[in-house]
């Protein structure tokens, strides 16, 4: 690799735009739930503020962690001002005739009417006039209810990408708890903030921990060029499928000169596949509707903001930015596929491709989010599977079997450490922990292989130039060290739950049955929910739910699929209500703390 082939880190641009505009910033920057619990601590970060970097980070890593801790009111241009900081998200207010477009209320209620207050507090408090989701996941729509509470959201225009709502449901819900587990890893939320702790997760500091909430759509945006005006703004959409999001949509304000480029383009390498687990992203087509934003919105637009980090404004600058980025999802996919079809794995891929030099001397294409060694996976994943092509991979022991195989075929667990601890003397961390990793999934109980594996965790870690690496190291390492990261099951709350419709309803109710235990019921039930006029037949036919229970409401319903208990008032029932009850005792809650580093 060419040493020079990296950004200079005298280059102060990022940090002029970080902090152009600003307005104001939350003192203290602390949010709470209602029942007094932290779930927003920016203030945690103050250890970055002008400090030099610790040996026990990353140059580049600590760079970037200073300036996305930056929090506050930003104005951005005329009329359209940021909330950073205040979650992982931006949230971006647009002033509009008779009062305010909120775009991405972030993840959580309380962080957004904490935003939303301290824009109001310098602003005036202005009516929310209209709500805009760029695209389908948690952070950009989990805190709506933040800004549009109770019965305020009636009248109000919600609008998102075509298949916004399927999309949030089957990533938030439907794999919610699994991947709601492994954000604790990613973001590192439950990690001490600090030089030898969580910096940051490399498109903002971490994700919030409150109240995830969700308005449905009310106009769904389908098409490219769609326009819509909301309180006398007008609106110039593009929608991306299958670029961030598998549901997203960048657009213009003509009146602005303004684009807001939801999360296509940030200041850092995205992900192809994400660490917490999403839908393999098309990094071709992310690619190409770059390449249309550029040529549809450019030539009329001063500033390019995103959801996440700063904006970047002058046309010049604009036009570079989101060429680079466009570049990089290209190299990416187009390497990976020539050097796939050259007979390459996915795994020795992810090994040999390295960025262009002018890719590589930019900051905002460096890997603080996403990186090359895993995009490049993903890419791979996407048209080949998981199958690497051998045939001794087609069906190898699972990790408990194979650790205990690979041990006793080394000598046993001693001899495994003290290989390991050679490896570690080397420098080979890398190998160090495949062998340890070994040895703990062997015996769990061994403390002195979980101690090895997590020094070595934490080592790795501290090198990372990656956010979401450095926090699943040191996660790992944490937890190998007895400190277990609980996870609330976030699907269970109301305020999401209360905007699915009845077939997310049941496909819910469907990939929670106990398959096994399922497999011998054989009966129907015909549902009729009374407030919403549909009706449905729920069949249990060799422990799969295929669809179709007395007469319910939907908030009767949702009470019934939260709690497995059949409300005492259910009209119009008919037949035999008892196999509600078995249906429900075959429903299974997910273990929303399940282990990873150990079996």
């Amino acid at each position: 690799m060419n040493a020079s082939a990296a950004p200079s880190l005298r280059d102060q641009t990022d940090f002029r735009n970080a902090d152009r505009g600003f307005v104001s910033s939350l003192k203290p920057c602390i949010i709470k739930a209602r029942d007094g619990r932290v779930i927003w601590d920016n203030d945690a970060y103050s250890f970055l503020y002008g400090a030099e970097c610790s040996e026990t980070a990353n140059p580049k890593l600590w760079r970037h962690a200073q300036l996305a801790c930056k929090q506050g009111l930003f104005e951005v241009t005329l009329g359209i001002f940021q909330i950073r900081g205040l979650d992982l998200s931006n949230m971006t207010v647009i002033e509009g005739d008779r009062g305010v477009i909120v775009v991405d209320p972030l993840a959580s209620v309380e962080c957004a009417e904490a935003a939303l207050g301290l824009y109001r507090h310098h602003r005036g408090n202005r009516k929310v006039t209209g709500l805009i989701y760029t695209h389908s996941h948690g952070d950009h729509f989990g805190g709506c209810q933040g800004v549009l509470p109770g019965k305020e959201s009636e009248g109000v225009p919600i609008l998102a990408p075509e298949k916004f709502l399927d999309h949030a449901i089957s990533e938030n819900i439907y794999a919610g708890n699994a991947m709601s587990r492994r954000a604790v890893y990613m973001y590192g939320d439950r990690l001490s903030k600090g030089p030898t702790g969580q910096l940051g997760s490399g498109i903002g500091a971490t994700v919030s921990t409150g109240t995830v909430s969700l308005l449905p759509p009310t106009i769904h945006i389908s098409r490219t060029g769609q326009e819509e005006t909301i309180d006398g703004v007008r609106f110039v959409f593009q929608i991306t499928p299958g670029t961030e999001a598998p549901a997203e949509m960048n657009f213009h304000l003509p009146q602005r000169r303004a684009l807001c480029i939801a999360e296509n383009a940030t200041h850092s390498l995205h992900n192809i596949a994400t660490l917490r687990g999403a839908t393999v992203r098309d990094a071709i087509s992310w690619s190409m509707y770059l390449d249309e934003a550029i040529m549809l919105f450019t030539d009329h637009s001063d500033v390019v903001f995103s959801q996440h980090l700063w904006p970047v404004w002058n046309q010049n600058a604009i036009v570079e930015f989101l060429s680079e980025q466009r570049d990089l999802y290209a190299y990416l996919h187009d390497q990976t596929v020539r050097m796939m079809n050259d007979g390459q794995t996915g795994i020795e891929i992810a090994e040999n491709l390295e960025l262009p030099v002018g890719l590589r001397e930019v900051w905002h294409a460096q890997g603080f989010y996403g990186t090359v060694s895993h995009n490049v996976k993903a890419i791979y994943q996407r048209y080949m599977t998981w199958f690497d092509g051998s045939p001794a991979h087609l069906w190898e022991h699972p990790p408990v079997a194979a650790a205990k195989r690979y041990v006793s075929c080394m000598g046993g667990i001693d001899e495994v450490i003290q290989k390991a601890r050679s490896f570690t003397q080397e420098g080979d961390l890398r190998f160090a922990v495949t062998l340890l990793n070994h040895a703990v999934f062997a015996d769990p109980d061994n403390g002195i292989a979980k101690h090895e594996l997590a020094s070595c965790f934490e080592k790795l870690g501290y090198g990372c130039e990656n956010g979401p690496w450095r926090n699943f190291y040191l996660s790992g390492a944490s937890e190998l060290r007895g400190r277990k990261f609980h996870t609330e099951l976030q699907p269970e709350s109301k305020a999401m739950t209360s905007a699915l419709t009845l077939d997310h309803l049941i496909a819910l109710l469907a990939v929670r049955i106990d398959g096994p235990r399922a497999q011998t019921e054989n009966f129907a039930i015909d549902i009729c929910v009374t407030d919403l006029e549909q009706r449905c037949r729920l069949i249990l036919s060799n422990g799969a739910l295929i669809r179709r229970v007395g007469c319910l409401t939907h908030t009767q319903l949702l009470e019934l699929l939260a709690t497995g208990i059949l409300p005492e008032k259910v009209h119009e029932q008919r037949g035999d209500s008892s196999l509600l009850v078995k249906l429900f005792s075959l429903v299974v809650k997910p273990n929303p703390s399940f282990n990873i580093v150990v079996p």
